[in-house]
């Protein structure tokens, strides 16, 4: 095992990319299933604007949103067939996700730091309800008024973990929420594949001894 060399007292995730696998194209594949409009120009079309940003904070409710995209993607769809779509994107668990955070559990707590709507977040707390048991507590943009790569975003997070910034280990798969939570003190690490986490865990040590 190598050297450990890294110092933490919690580790904190992002969800989507990390702990489950998305796909946005398979949201864009449903709505021109429904629309019939072609899926690559619907992508053309998407922007994650202020309106996808107010939802996320939930600052606006999903029907504005839904609303919103009406006009942006010039598509008329309910509510119910942007919601089915809008929803495609988790594809499942990462593979070996569930391992290692049920090892770690056991010597670091885990929290989650997700940028979610109400939407996702009412649908991946119910489908991935077990992986999410290994965490002491699941934070989520639209509850908390705040999205990653706000600085206030990680501050509030680290504050209701009651831990120093600099003594949070996080992992993303977007380099600019990585590249934020190192601005404001964090230890954060870019995830593109699990051997990512992996590794990275094999340099940490804590209070307690890490199987």
């Amino acid at each position: 095992m190598p050297a450990r060399n890294i110092t933490a007292d919690a580790l904190l995730f992002d969800l989507g990319g990390v702990i489950v696998d998305i796909d946005f194209q398979r949201v864009f594949d449903a709505w021109s299933e429904y629309s019939g409009i072609p899926a690559a120009t619907l992508g053309a079309r998407f922007s994650m604007d202020a309106y996808y940003e107010r939802h996320e904070r939930g600052e606006i409710p999903a029907a504005e949103y839904f609303e919103s995209l009406r006009s942006s993607l010039g598509i008329q769809l309910t509510d119910e067939e942007f919601e089915r779509g809008w929803n495609a994107v988790f594809i499942g668990e990462v593979p070996g996700i569930a391992r290692v955070l049920g090892r770690m559990k056991e010597c670091l707590p885990l929290y989650v730091f997700s940028n979610s709507n109400s939407v996702h977040h009412a649908y991946w707390a119910r489908e991935y309800a077990p992986a999410l048991s290994a965490f002491r507590k699941v934070f989520v943009s639209c509850e908390l008024g705040k999205r990653k790569p706000e600085p206030d975003a990680f501050a509030a997070v680290a504050h209701a973990m009651e831990t120093p910034l600099s003594r949070i280990l996080f992992f993303d798969d977007l380099e600019s929420n990585v590249a934020a939570a190192r601005r404001v003190g964090m230890q954060a690490v870019q995830v593109k594949s699990l051997v990512d986490i992996e590794k990275t865990l094999e340099q940490v040590s804590s209070g307690k001894p890490c199987p």
